[in-house]
Protein backbone atom coordinates (compact mmCIF):
# COMPACT_ATOMS: atom_id res chain seq x y z
CA UNK A 1 0.00 0.00 0.00
CA UNK A 2 1.52 3.32 -1.10
CA UNK A 3 1.67 5.98 1.59
CA UNK A 4 1.24 9.64 0.72
CA UNK A 5 1.21 12.79 2.85
CA UNK A 6 -1.39 15.29 1.62
CA UNK A 7 -1.40 18.76 3.15
CA UNK A 8 -4.54 20.88 2.97
CA UNK A 9 -6.56 17.68 3.31
CA UNK A 10 -9.63 19.56 4.60
CA UNK A 11 -9.50 21.99 1.68
CA UNK A 12 -11.43 21.85 -1.57
CA UNK A 13 -8.89 20.17 -3.86
CA UNK A 14 -7.15 18.35 -1.01
CA UNK A 15 -10.39 16.71 0.12
CA UNK A 16 -11.25 15.45 -3.35
CA UNK A 17 -7.70 14.19 -3.92
CA UNK A 18 -7.58 12.32 -0.61
CA UNK A 19 -10.98 10.78 -1.34
CA UNK A 20 -9.70 9.53 -4.71
CA UNK A 21 -6.47 8.17 -3.24
CA UNK A 22 -8.34 6.26 -0.54
CA UNK A 23 -10.66 4.72 -3.14
CA UNK A 24 -7.57 3.66 -5.12
CA UNK A 25 -6.18 1.81 -2.08
CA UNK A 26 -3.57 4.32 -0.88
CA UNK A 27 -2.78 5.03 2.76
CA UNK A 28 -3.15 8.79 3.25
CA UNK A 29 -1.69 11.00 5.97
CA UNK A 30 -3.66 14.25 5.99
CA UNK A 31 -2.52 17.54 7.48
CA UNK A 32 -4.60 20.72 7.79
CA UNK A 33 -4.84 23.52 10.33
CA UNK A 34 -8.61 23.89 9.66
CA UNK A 35 -8.40 27.68 9.86
CA UNK A 36 -11.37 30.01 9.70
CA UNK A 37 -10.60 31.71 6.37
CA UNK A 38 -13.97 30.28 5.38
CA UNK A 39 -16.68 28.15 7.00
CA UNK A 40 -14.97 25.68 9.35
CA UNK A 41 -18.09 23.48 9.37
CA UNK A 42 -17.62 22.81 5.66
CA UNK A 43 -14.03 21.70 6.30
CA UNK A 44 -15.14 19.48 9.18
CA UNK A 45 -17.83 17.91 6.99
CA UNK A 46 -15.19 17.04 4.40
CA UNK A 47 -12.97 15.54 7.09
CA UNK A 48 -15.90 13.58 8.45
CA UNK A 49 -16.18 11.77 5.13
CA UNK A 50 -12.44 11.07 4.91
CA UNK A 51 -12.20 9.80 8.49
CA UNK A 52 -14.59 6.96 7.66
CA UNK A 53 -11.63 5.23 6.00
CA UNK A 54 -9.27 3.20 8.23
CA UNK A 55 -6.44 4.17 5.87
CA UNK A 56 -6.63 7.88 6.68
CA UNK A 57 -4.58 9.43 9.48
CA UNK A 58 -5.20 13.09 10.22
CA UNK A 59 -3.12 15.75 11.96
CA UNK A 60 -4.55 19.17 12.78
CA UNK A 61 -1.36 21.20 12.41
CA UNK A 62 -0.06 24.30 10.66
CA UNK A 63 2.77 23.90 8.18
CA UNK A 64 4.55 26.88 9.72
CA UNK A 65 5.20 24.72 12.81
CA UNK A 66 8.56 23.31 11.76
CA UNK A 67 8.91 20.98 14.75
CA UNK A 68 5.51 19.33 14.23
CA UNK A 69 5.98 18.97 10.47
CA UNK A 70 9.29 17.20 11.03
CA UNK A 71 7.68 14.93 13.63
CA UNK A 72 4.94 13.96 11.17
CA UNK A 73 7.52 13.08 8.52
CA UNK A 74 9.56 11.10 11.03
CA UNK A 75 6.58 9.21 12.45
CA UNK A 76 4.69 8.52 9.22
CA UNK A 77 7.55 8.14 6.71
CA UNK A 78 5.50 8.93 3.58
CA UNK A 79 6.78 7.74 0.21
CA UNK A 80 5.10 10.62 -1.64
CA UNK A 81 4.04 14.13 -0.64
CA UNK A 82 1.34 16.29 -2.22
CA UNK A 83 1.29 19.85 -0.91
CA UNK A 84 -2.19 21.32 -1.41
CA UNK A 85 -2.06 23.56 1.66
CA UNK A 86 -1.93 27.27 0.95
CA UNK A 87 -3.58 30.51 1.89
CA UNK A 88 -5.74 31.19 -1.15
CA UNK A 89 -7.45 34.28 -2.50
CA UNK A 90 -6.02 36.91 -4.82
CA UNK A 91 -7.99 39.76 -3.24
CA UNK A 92 -7.37 38.47 0.30
CA UNK A 93 -3.62 38.61 -0.35
CA UNK A 94 -3.94 42.36 -0.81
CA UNK A 95 -5.74 42.70 2.53
CA UNK A 96 -3.65 40.25 4.62
CA UNK A 97 -0.22 39.91 2.98
CA UNK A 98 1.61 38.53 6.02
CA UNK A 99 -0.73 35.55 6.23
CA UNK A 100 0.40 34.51 2.75
CA UNK A 101 4.11 34.64 3.44
CA UNK A 102 3.73 32.55 6.60
CA UNK A 103 1.66 29.77 5.05
CA UNK A 104 2.76 29.78 1.44
CA UNK A 105 6.47 30.48 1.96
CA UNK A 106 7.45 29.33 5.46
CA UNK A 107 5.03 26.40 5.39
CA UNK A 108 6.23 25.23 1.99
CA UNK A 109 9.85 25.47 3.11
CA UNK A 110 9.07 23.04 5.94
CA UNK A 111 7.52 20.62 3.42
CA UNK A 112 10.64 20.85 1.26
CA UNK A 113 12.85 20.21 4.27
CA UNK A 114 10.80 17.25 5.43
CA UNK A 115 10.74 15.79 1.94
CA UNK A 116 14.47 15.99 1.35
CA UNK A 117 15.53 14.80 4.82
CA UNK A 118 13.21 11.80 4.59
CA UNK A 119 14.01 11.10 0.95
CA UNK A 120 10.46 11.00 -0.41
CA UNK A 121 10.13 9.61 -3.93
CA UNK A 122 8.27 12.64 -5.27
CA UNK A 123 6.96 15.97 -4.01
CA UNK A 124 3.99 17.34 -5.95
CA UNK A 125 2.78 20.81 -5.02
CA UNK A 126 0.02 23.20 -6.00
CA UNK A 127 1.05 26.26 -7.94
CA UNK A 128 -1.52 28.41 -9.73
CA UNK A 129 -2.46 29.85 -13.12
CA UNK A 130 -2.15 33.25 -11.43
CA UNK A 131 1.65 33.04 -11.85
CA UNK A 132 1.17 34.04 -15.52
CA UNK A 133 0.24 37.50 -14.22
CA UNK A 134 0.87 40.33 -16.66
CA UNK A 135 1.78 37.93 -19.47
CA UNK A 136 -0.68 38.85 -22.23
CA UNK A 137 -0.24 35.77 -24.43
CA UNK A 138 -3.72 34.37 -25.24
CA UNK A 139 -2.68 30.84 -24.26
CA UNK A 140 -0.59 30.21 -21.13
CA UNK A 141 2.12 27.62 -21.69
CA UNK A 142 4.44 26.17 -19.07
CA UNK A 143 7.27 27.23 -21.35
CA UNK A 144 6.38 30.91 -20.82
CA UNK A 145 8.37 33.05 -18.43
CA UNK A 146 6.30 34.08 -15.41
CA UNK A 147 8.27 36.94 -13.93
CA UNK A 148 5.52 39.53 -13.60
CA UNK A 149 2.92 38.47 -10.98
CA UNK A 150 0.15 40.99 -10.31
CA UNK A 151 -0.81 39.85 -6.80
CA UNK A 152 1.08 38.71 -3.72
CA UNK A 153 -0.75 35.38 -3.91
CA UNK A 154 0.68 34.83 -7.39
CA UNK A 155 4.11 35.93 -6.18
CA UNK A 156 4.07 33.32 -3.40
CA UNK A 157 3.16 30.60 -5.91
CA UNK A 158 5.99 31.70 -8.21
CA UNK A 159 8.25 31.62 -5.15
CA UNK A 160 7.17 28.03 -4.47
CA UNK A 161 8.27 27.03 -7.96
CA UNK A 162 11.66 28.69 -7.44
CA UNK A 163 12.10 27.09 -4.02
CA UNK A 164 11.16 23.68 -5.40
CA UNK A 165 13.71 24.01 -8.20
CA UNK A 166 16.46 24.90 -5.77
CA UNK A 167 15.78 21.73 -3.76
CA UNK A 168 15.65 19.63 -6.93
CA UNK A 169 18.99 21.12 -7.98
CA UNK A 170 20.75 20.94 -4.61
CA UNK A 171 19.43 17.64 -3.28
CA UNK A 172 18.06 15.75 -6.27
CA UNK A 173 14.55 15.90 -4.77
CA UNK A 174 12.03 15.13 -7.57
CA UNK A 175 9.46 17.94 -7.60
CA UNK A 176 6.45 18.72 -9.78
CA UNK A 177 4.48 21.97 -9.70
CA UNK A 178 0.86 22.08 -10.86
CA UNK A 179 -0.67 25.30 -12.16
CA UNK A 180 -4.40 24.89 -11.58
CA UNK A 181 -6.85 26.90 -13.66
CA UNK A 182 -10.06 28.05 -11.90
CA UNK A 183 -11.03 24.82 -10.16
CA UNK A 184 -14.73 24.44 -9.32
CA UNK A 185 -17.20 21.79 -8.28
CA UNK A 186 -19.01 20.20 -5.29
CA UNK A 187 -17.54 20.95 -1.87
CA UNK A 188 -15.93 24.09 -3.31
CA UNK A 189 -14.72 27.11 -1.36
CA UNK A 190 -17.43 29.60 -0.31
CA UNK A 191 -15.23 32.52 -1.45
CA UNK A 192 -15.15 31.27 -5.06
CA UNK A 193 -17.33 32.79 -7.78
CA UNK A 194 -19.55 29.76 -8.41
CA UNK A 195 -20.36 29.40 -4.71
CA UNK A 196 -20.99 33.13 -4.22
CA UNK A 197 -23.13 33.45 -7.34
CA UNK A 198 -25.24 30.37 -6.62
CA UNK A 199 -26.03 31.41 -3.07
CA UNK A 200 -26.79 35.02 -4.00
CA UNK A 201 -29.05 34.08 -6.93
CA UNK A 202 -31.04 31.63 -4.80
CA UNK A 203 -31.42 34.29 -2.06
CA UNK A 204 -32.39 37.01 -4.54
CA UNK A 205 -29.30 39.08 -3.76
CA UNK A 206 -27.12 41.08 -6.13
CA UNK A 207 -23.92 39.58 -7.51
CA UNK A 208 -20.83 41.67 -8.33
CA UNK A 209 -19.66 40.99 -11.87
CA UNK A 210 -16.10 42.24 -12.33
CA UNK A 211 -14.70 43.56 -15.60
CA UNK A 212 -18.34 43.84 -16.69
CA UNK A 213 -18.43 40.07 -17.19
CA UNK A 214 -15.86 40.18 -20.00
CA UNK A 215 -13.20 38.19 -18.15
CA UNK A 216 -12.44 34.74 -19.50
CA UNK A 217 -11.45 31.79 -17.35
CA UNK A 218 -10.44 28.21 -18.06
CA UNK A 219 -12.94 26.81 -15.53
CA UNK A 220 -11.75 23.30 -14.65
CA UNK A 221 -14.01 20.76 -12.95
CA UNK A 222 -12.64 19.25 -9.76
CA UNK A 223 -12.67 15.64 -10.99
CA UNK A 224 -10.44 16.68 -13.90
CA UNK A 225 -8.06 18.45 -11.52
CA UNK A 226 -7.85 15.36 -9.32
CA UNK A 227 -7.34 13.01 -12.27
CA UNK A 228 -4.37 15.06 -13.40
CA UNK A 229 -2.84 15.17 -9.91
CA UNK A 230 -3.42 11.47 -9.33
CA UNK A 231 -1.67 10.47 -12.55
CA UNK A 232 1.29 12.74 -11.83
CA UNK A 233 2.01 11.53 -8.28
CA UNK A 234 3.80 8.42 -9.51
CA UNK A 235 5.05 10.13 -12.68
CA UNK A 236 8.41 11.05 -11.18
CA UNK A 237 10.39 13.72 -13.07
CA UNK A 238 13.87 12.98 -14.35
CA UNK A 239 16.70 15.29 -15.30
CA UNK A 240 16.21 16.71 -18.80
CA UNK A 241 19.40 15.93 -20.71
CA UNK A 242 18.36 18.36 -23.45
CA UNK A 243 17.93 21.32 -21.10
CA UNK A 244 20.01 24.23 -22.34
CA UNK A 245 21.27 26.68 -19.68
CA UNK A 246 21.93 29.23 -22.45
CA UNK A 247 18.24 29.09 -23.43
CA UNK A 248 16.53 27.65 -20.33
CA UNK A 249 13.06 26.12 -20.57
CA UNK A 250 11.14 27.32 -17.46
CA UNK A 251 9.07 24.11 -17.33
CA UNK A 252 11.93 21.66 -16.97
CA UNK A 253 15.56 21.50 -15.87
CA UNK A 254 18.70 19.42 -15.68
CA UNK A 255 17.42 18.81 -12.14
CA UNK A 256 14.40 16.46 -11.55
CA UNK A 257 11.92 19.32 -11.85
CA UNK A 258 8.72 19.77 -13.88
CA UNK A 259 5.79 22.17 -14.10
CA UNK A 260 2.39 21.34 -15.64
CA UNK A 261 -0.81 23.23 -16.40
CA UNK A 262 -4.06 21.54 -15.40
CA UNK A 263 -6.84 23.44 -17.11
CA UNK A 264 -9.85 22.80 -19.29
CA UNK A 265 -8.20 24.28 -22.39
CA UNK A 266 -11.47 26.05 -23.22
CA UNK A 267 -11.83 29.59 -21.82
CA UNK A 268 -15.36 30.76 -21.03
CA UNK A 269 -16.52 34.35 -20.61
CA UNK A 270 -17.81 35.17 -17.14
CA UNK A 271 -21.13 36.40 -18.55
CA UNK A 272 -21.78 32.98 -20.11
CA UNK A 273 -20.67 31.22 -16.92
CA UNK A 274 -23.36 33.16 -15.06
CA UNK A 275 -25.93 32.25 -17.71
CA UNK A 276 -25.23 28.55 -17.14
CA UNK A 277 -25.68 29.00 -13.39
CA UNK A 278 -28.99 30.77 -14.03
CA UNK A 279 -30.14 27.93 -16.28
CA UNK A 280 -29.24 25.30 -13.67
CA UNK A 281 -31.01 27.23 -10.92
CA UNK A 282 -34.00 28.26 -13.02
CA UNK A 283 -33.58 31.80 -11.74
CA UNK A 284 -32.05 35.00 -13.09
CA UNK A 285 -29.24 36.87 -11.35
CA UNK A 286 -29.39 40.49 -10.24
CA UNK A 287 -26.07 41.83 -11.56
CA UNK A 288 -23.90 44.71 -10.41
CA UNK A 289 -21.34 45.28 -13.17
CA UNK A 290 -17.98 46.50 -11.91
CA UNK A 291 -14.51 47.27 -13.32
CA UNK A 292 -11.56 44.91 -13.03
CA UNK A 293 -10.30 44.44 -9.48
CA UNK A 294 -6.62 44.95 -8.54
CA UNK A 295 -4.67 41.70 -8.89
CA UNK A 296 -7.10 40.12 -11.35
CA UNK A 297 -6.22 39.13 -14.92
CA UNK A 298 -8.50 39.49 -17.93
CA UNK A 299 -8.02 36.05 -19.46
CA UNK A 300 -6.71 32.69 -18.29
CA UNK A 301 -6.31 29.87 -20.82
CA UNK A 302 -4.25 26.70 -20.31
CA UNK A 303 -2.10 24.96 -22.89
CA UNK A 304 -2.16 21.32 -21.77
CA UNK A 305 -0.54 19.34 -24.58
CA UNK A 306 2.48 18.54 -22.40
CA UNK A 307 0.23 17.12 -19.67
CA UNK A 308 -1.55 14.98 -22.25
CA UNK A 309 1.75 13.78 -23.72
CA UNK A 310 3.22 12.88 -20.33
CA UNK A 311 0.27 11.15 -18.64
CA UNK A 312 -2.31 10.67 -21.39
CA UNK A 313 -4.92 12.99 -19.92
CA UNK A 314 -6.38 16.45 -20.44
CA UNK A 315 -9.45 17.94 -18.71
CA UNK A 316 -12.68 17.81 -20.70
CA UNK A 317 -15.72 18.27 -18.42
CA UNK A 318 -18.01 20.96 -19.86
CA UNK A 319 -19.14 23.80 -17.63
CA UNK A 320 -22.76 22.82 -18.28
CA UNK A 321 -22.09 19.39 -16.78
CA UNK A 322 -19.81 20.65 -14.00
CA UNK A 323 -22.05 23.50 -12.85
CA UNK A 324 -25.03 21.16 -12.93
CA UNK A 325 -23.26 18.80 -10.53
CA UNK A 326 -22.25 21.67 -8.26
CA UNK A 327 -25.78 23.07 -8.09
CA UNK A 328 -27.17 19.65 -7.19
CA UNK A 329 -24.61 19.30 -4.39
CA UNK A 330 -25.25 22.87 -3.17
CA UNK A 331 -29.01 22.36 -2.95
CA UNK A 332 -28.57 19.03 -1.15
CA UNK A 333 -25.90 20.26 1.29
CA UNK A 334 -27.62 23.54 2.20
CA UNK A 335 -31.16 22.21 1.71
CA UNK A 336 -32.04 25.08 -0.64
Amino acid sequence: MNKVLVTGAAGFIGFHLVNRLLKEGWHVVGVDNVNDYYDVNLKLARLGILKQSPHFNFYKESLENHKMVMEIFEGEKPEYVVNMAAQAGVRYSIEKPHVFTKTNIEGFLNILEGSRHHKVKHLVYASSSSVYGANKKPISSVGDHVNHPVSLYAATKKANELMAHSYAWLYGLPVTGLRFFSAYGPWGRPDMALFLFTRAILEGKTIDVYNYGKMKRDFTYIDDIVEGVFRLITHIPQSDDNWDPADPDPATSSAPYRVFNIGNNNPVELNYYIEVIEDCLGKKAIKNYMPMQPGDIAESYAEVSILEKEVGFSPSTTIEEGIGKFVKWFRDYYKM
